[in-house]
């Protein structure tokens, strides 16, 4: 499937796809039955750099001759309508098939107001950079036949206390993920709130300020015609739950230090009892957890009609019963943040041998983040999702009987969620307020004639 000079991609390209002054999809069938399936391949797994690179700068283009384009929501959020949620879905594996399972379910109920998300973890440990993440989304929504903007988002770009001067590596982050057509941000800065500080506005200090000097940096580089939609952070996802009065504070630093001539945020993650990946018990199952949706509606309210925003954003919900999904529309909820549960259903449906291998793999390389009081069930329940980089080649390898067995399993779960959340026909609406805006880069010299 790997594909080893020019000449062999032209050759692979000839009658489906024509490269000229830009790129034409000229068989659009030939090009999701046969062609995409291996463009994507090469995207990601080609050992030639110069060849993986002009193969997504194709698959961009092929995207945008096919009215497939990389979008902000921000113009969404501005006009968001109550009583629904958006879900934003972080893919850690299988990327590719995931993505196809989302779009196949997002053009089976009309739904335009959903989200692909990474975030800055995440892209380390499944070897995900922007460039590849946003390429693979793309190439998926060719292959399903979308048409339409695609909301792809950096989750969690936080903030490393540890590290001197993180800053400096998050704006590096971002410039690579604007680059990458990363319209949507959630900037997490929440690490840097400080609970030894007398009040509560001294404690966010550090939050807001931070969040302000990068949203500053983004509106200095998004591209014409883009205002990147951004989140903030006010309580750090897994400690105690967040208060009128942080949101308020942070709120009025946040807006006071970014000044009035730049758009800010449009949504606030805020912690109401939940933590990522649930709460693992001894036998690897997850704690049933209490959502406190006074806290999500409260703050999402007064987000809302005091400052403006869309509302609050809920992170870690994908472990939740089921039932609870139902509350998020009416709380005042702009976003779902969804990963976990998915992951879990793609680790028991891959064959057994490569899910121990996987699991062998974790017991000798990552046993230094083994707590004394973790059983085995709660190590590799928590440690498997660092299992998908150093296996990318093999779970990409799998038989297409595997794949299609979950792209049909996960495509239940999204059309659950679409329809608890309340994005059902919501095309229309998306279409009307998102148009295209694109950045336009040169032709790999590898395509040129």
């Amino acid at each position: 499937m790997i594909v080893y000079s020019k000449d062999s991609l032209l050759n692979d390209l000839s009658g489906g796809v024509e490269i000229g002054v830009g790129v034409s999809v000229r068989n659009k069938e030939r090009v999701r039955v046969e062609l995409i399936d291996k463009l994507i391949y090469n995207a990601c797994l080609n050992p030639d750099e110069e060849m993986r690179n002009a193969v997504r700068w194709l698959i961009r283009e092929m995207a945008k001759d096919l009215g497939i384009f990389p979008a902000s929501i921000f113009a969404y959020y501005s006009k968001m309508p109550e009583n629904l949620s958006v879900p934003a879905i972080n893919i850690r594996g299988l990327t590719y098939d995931v993505a196809r399972a989302i779009f196949s379910q997002a053009i089976a109920g009309n739904v335009g107001a959903f989200i692909f998300e990474i975030a800055r973890s995440e892209m380390e440990y499944t070897y995900q950079q922007p460039a590849e993440y946003s390429t693979i989304i793309l190439a998926a929504g060719i292959k399903e036949g979308w048409v339409g903007p695609v909301f792809i988002q950096g989750d969690h770009f936080q903030i490393r206390k540890k590290i001197p001067n993180d800053i400096e590596n998050v704006k590096g982050l971002i410039k690579k993920a604007v680059e990458a057509g990363f319209y949507n941000l959630d900037l997490d800065t929440s690490t840097l709130v400080d609970l030894s500080q007398p009040s509560v506005y001294e404690q966010q200090r550090k939050n807001f300020e931070t969040a302000a000097e990068l949203t500053k940096y983004i509106r200095s580089i998004e591209p014409e015609n883009v205002t990147v939609s951004l989140g903030g952070e006010i309580g750090e996802i897994g400690k105690q739950n967040s208060t009128e009065e942080e949101l308020r504070e942070y709120l009025k630093g946040y807006k006071e230090g970014l000044g009035k001539e730049l758009v800010g945020i449009s949504k606030m993650a805020i912690q109401t009892g939940t933590a990522h990946g649930g709460v693992v018990l001894p036998d690897g199952s997850i704690a049933e957890v209490k959502l406190d949706f006074d806290t999500l509606s409260k703050l999402g309210k007064i987000a809302r009609d005091d400052y403006g925003l869309g509302g609050c954003v809920q992170h870690g919900a994908s472990t939740l019963p089921l039932e609870l999904f139902d509350k998020f529309p009416s709380s005042y909820t702009i976003e779902v943040h969804l990963a976990t549960e998915y992951q879990n259903m793609i680790y028991d449906l891959i064959p057994e041998g490569l899910r121990e291998e996987v699991y062998a793999y974790l017991r000798t390389h990552c046993l230094s983040e083994k707590k004394e009081t973790d059983t085995d069930e709660q190590f590799i329940y928590k440690a498997r999702k660092k299992g998908f980089g150093p296996f990318k080649e093999k779970f990409w390898g799998l038989s297409e009987e595997v794949k299609a067995e979950i792209r049909d399993r996960l495509a239940e779960k999204f059309i659950f969620a679409f329809d608890k959340l309340s994005v059902k026909n919501t095309k229309e609406a998306i279409i009307q307020l998102i148009k295209p805006a694109y950045q336009q880069k040169p032709m790999p010299d590898l395509l040129k004639k």
